[in-house]
């Protein structure tokens, strides 16, 4: 289409090259084939409605699938002047004609194609996202479920605070991952309009059926408003939203596991098979697979910014801006949070729980300190603020004296001022076990905790599931579809 009747000219070369060419061949083989099908969809549903004639759907539909079996081979030579969809439509015409392949642009535009096949391109990247982020919250929740008594400190400030357990961490992790889970399944429901119908902006006069594209092309319904359909792309931004913190949630998980994997901490261990060795150090065992999901995560807040910064101000109509310039951090960002899911699951998969370092850096933080404090007040007649008072002095005691709390000598540093505990027995494990209220990590708790995670991580599975059947059995009858339209269109043609 070098001469359109308004524009006689072709784009200068310099900015062609920029806006086309260098991805002409990514383009071919990445978004070519999505429009490809909404093609087909489209001129099924012209035929069917009798908007064009049969035997041109089925002459033209014929041609596009020899371009489709022949992977695209005729367009990979030419100079795209204008763009890759009108280098393939400038083809349909040459090799079809004009009565032919002109009629694909029959009742629709770039711009509803365009915010058609943005939608289609995304189904397979959030899928692999899904499954990934589904997997480590499974394996989350697995690994939470194994190690209910692996009693470890829980840290406040990078000290040890209170004894809870590495499946109640776990778990507790798990919880996050579901609701950033969530947040992305619900941004994802507006992947189910579609576009197709909207025109350039203004819809169409023609008597089109956007219900029959829109479920040819696996979707709920179409959308219904011509400008927001094709102005839109707040899935994109929602979508990179939800990334921007889930990278935060993976980030922190990946901030506490490189403290517990440290030589200095040591509370789990990590095989051969995951970390790396120095080049000059031998004693070294570097876990850069968690240097990898720091630097990957903070990419997703960047990605997020930088659409969010495109769109912003751009006219809420079809625009370049938003279509296409904003969309482009988001094929990253879904690969960045896939990755970083993907080895996050291997980390906890494999970590090894050192027991006795987590026991001993219990005790010797001190955590069953604030039970301590809880017994005080309950011998009473003594407040919560005294006991904790109290303690503090206890603590203070034994750490210059090298005495545990659970000590005959902290006993009678207590007999002293007046209180009789019983301190004997008074372990980390046992303090942990006890804490079954306010989501605390005794059994009871967790396995409450797991119950209604599992449930909503078997829905979330559910609804993907149901999803990929739903663009499967669409795909299937797409194929039927337009082999029964070349059909009935020959038939058409010989008569």
């Amino acid at each position: 289409m070098e001469n359109t009747g308004r524009i006689r000219r072709t784009l200068l070369p310099s900015a062609r090259r920029i806006l086309f060419d260098r991805d002409l061949e990514s383009a071919i083989d990445n978004d070519l084939p999505y429009a490809i099908e909404v093609d087909r969809a489209h001129l099924v549903m012209l035929s069917e409605t009798g908007i064009v004639p049969r035997d041109r759907a089925a002459r033209l539909l014929r041609a596009i699938n020899r371009l489709r079996a022949d992977s695209f081979s005729p367009l990979r030579d030419r100079i795209a002047n204008r763009g890759l969809y009108l280098l393939y439509e400038d083809w349909l015409i040459e090799t079809e004609g004009a009565a032919t392949g002109g009629i694909l642009q029959t009742a629709r535009s770039r711009n509803d194609l365009n915010a058609t096949v943005h939608k289609l391109k995304l189904r397979w990247p959030l899928t692999e996202l899904l499954t990934a982020a589904l997997r480590l919250e499974g394996v989350l929740l697995l690994h939470a479920r194994q190690n209910l008594l692996t009693t470890m400190p829980a840290y406040t400030h990078g000290q040890a605070a209170v004894p809870i357990t590495w499946g109640h961490y776990l778990a507790g992790l798990a919880q996050a991952v579901a609701r950033d889970l969530d947040h992305l399944l619900f941004a994802a429901r507006d992947l189910e309009r579609c576009p197709l119908g909207a025109g350039a902006v203004g819809g169409a006069t023609l008597p089109i059926d956007s219900q029959r594209t829109a479920a040819l092309l696996g979707f709920t319904a179409p959308c219904l408003n011509s400008v927001d359909a094709v102005a839109s792309r707040d899935l994109s931004l929602r979508i990179l939203a939800v990334l921007s913190i889930l990278g935060v949630t993976l980030s922190r998980a990946a901030c506490d596991l490189w403290r517990f994997v440290s030589a200095e901490c040591g509370i789990l261990q990590l095989p051969d098979e995951l970390v790396g060795s120095s080049s000059a150090m031998p004693q070294k065992r570097n876990p850069f697979l968690l240097e990898h999901i720091l630097g990957r995560t903070a990419l997703l807040t960047g990605a997020f910014a930088a659409a969010a910064g495109a769109t912003h101000g751009a006219p809420f109509t079809n625009s370049i801006a938003a279509g296409s310039e904003a969309t482009r951090p988001l094929w990253q960002a879904c690969q960045d949070a896939t990755d970083v899911a993907k080895l996050l699951a291997l980390i906890v998969s494999h970590a090894i729980p050192d027991h006795e370092r987590m026991r001993n850096s219990a005790i010797t933080g001190f955590t069953v300190a604030t039970e301590v404090a809880n017994l005080l007040m309950c011998e009473g007649p003594m407040d919560f603020r005294s006991a904790h008072k109290l303690t503090g002095e206890l603590v203070t005691h034994c750490v210059e004296r090298g005495h545990t709390i659970d000590s005959a000598e902290a006993m009678q540093f207590l007999a002293a001022r007046g209180h009789t505990l019983e301190l004997r027995g008074l372990t980390s494990d046992r303090v942990a076990a006890s804490a079954n209220w306010g989501g605390g990590p005794g059994a009871l708790a967790v396995e409450h905790c797991l119950h209604q995670t599992c449930s909503q991580w078997a829905a979330q599975v559910n609804a993907g599931r149901e999803r990929m059947r739903r663009w499967k059995s669409a795909q299937r009858e797409l194929e039927r579809v337009v082999a029964d339209c070349i059909v009935q269109g020959q038939a058409v043609g010989k008569a």
